[in-house]
């Protein structure tokens, strides 16, 4: 038996035991990591340049598409390394830090899009107002509270983690390092702390979405007043998507972190755990951004530029 004083690593899912198996695993994170650095990328690239887009919907796009690189890079790039290397080992401080940062980037998300639900309420309900509920000065600062509340997040749940003893070994059941997996590894009552975060930081996930929905919801109320059923028919497409990412997000997330342990296995934890820490980052660039026309008109202008300058 170990304790968390004589650890010095951990060791991740045990990968498919032959060699085609283990790259196989290593194509296929690879090919959803290039989507998502390249949706993402030019997003990002793409705002920044065109100062058409220096909107307030925009400058959330772009702090969204920051986070989805942030927490796919923070998982992935590891587990493919291990499927090359054949190996499973990740260091302790290496763990540490993968716990803090993917923690920081799904809290930070997921308040983050909280706010996009309300900019999208008060363009479409409160048109009148937006310039004044939402100004520039605003919008930093919201979106710098999206930000802290993440790293306060990140910085309770790490800290309270790792100060726990760990006598059940160094085997971790998951492709990257998860709070529930560690805290399975606890030989102490002590791990009831951590779990209440888990509970309190759950339920502040769940008025988030409870508030996501009630911004839809005002804007399905708005947008069935319309005559014109082409304007209901994009508001339609444009939200109800958002609305499937997000709770996808949450039910997954929530089924990771509040499962009982009788209810755990290998297989159900890596479908769950893919569910909502690799597919969000892949498909927000399509669901969010490359849908809008206008941000496809302003990607057609900057793709021709930059071969121009070269």
């Amino acid at each position: 038996m170990a304790n968390s004083s004589s650890i010095t690593h951990f060791l991740l899912l045990p990968l498919p035991g032959t060699r085609q198996l283990q790259l196989l695993h290593f194509c296929l994170f690879l090919a959803i990591y290039l989507a998502a650095l390249l949706g993402n990328g030019l997003i990002i690239s793409t705002i920044a340049w065109d100062h058409h887009l220096h909107t307030p919907m925009y400058f959330f796009l772009l702090n969204l598409a920051l986070l989805d690189l942030g927490s796919i890079s923070t998982t992935v790039p590891k587990s493919m390394d291990n499927s090359l290397r054949d190996t499973r080992d990740i260091s302790y401080a290496g763990c540490a830090a993968q716990v803090f940062f993917f923690l920081f980037f799904i809290s930070a998300e997921f308040s983050l899009l909280t706010i996009m639900s309300y900019n999208r309420y008060v363009a479409i309900c409160r048109p009148l107002h937006y310039e004044t509920l939402l100004s520039n000065r605003v919008c930093l600062h919201i979106a710098a509270a999206a930000w802290a509340s993440g790293v306060l997040n990140a910085l309770l749940h790490t800290a309270n983690t790792f100060s726990l003893p760990l006598c059940q070994g160094n085997a971790l059941h998951q492709f990257f390092c998860e709070v529930p997996q560690i805290l399975k590894l606890s030989c102490s009552t002590s791990y009831l702390r951590e779990l209440s975060l888990v509970v309190a930081s759950a339920c502040l996930f769940f008025v988030c979405f409870v508030l996501i929905v009630v911004s839809y919801v005002q804007i399905f109320r708005a947008v069935l007043r319309i005559p014109s059923q082409q304007g209901c028919h994009k508001a339609f497409s444009t939200c109800l998507p958002h609305l499937a990412v997000v709770s996808l997000f949450l039910s997954t997330g929530s089924i990771a972190y509040l499962k009982p342990p009788s209810l755990s296995s290998p297989s159900l934890d890596l479908v769950v755990s893919v569910l909502y820490s690799v597919v969000p980052p892949a498909l927000n660039p399509l669901i969010y951004s490359l849908r809008n026309q206008e941000l496809k008109d302003a990607l057609c202008k900057l793709i021709p530029s930059c071969f121009q300058k070269q």
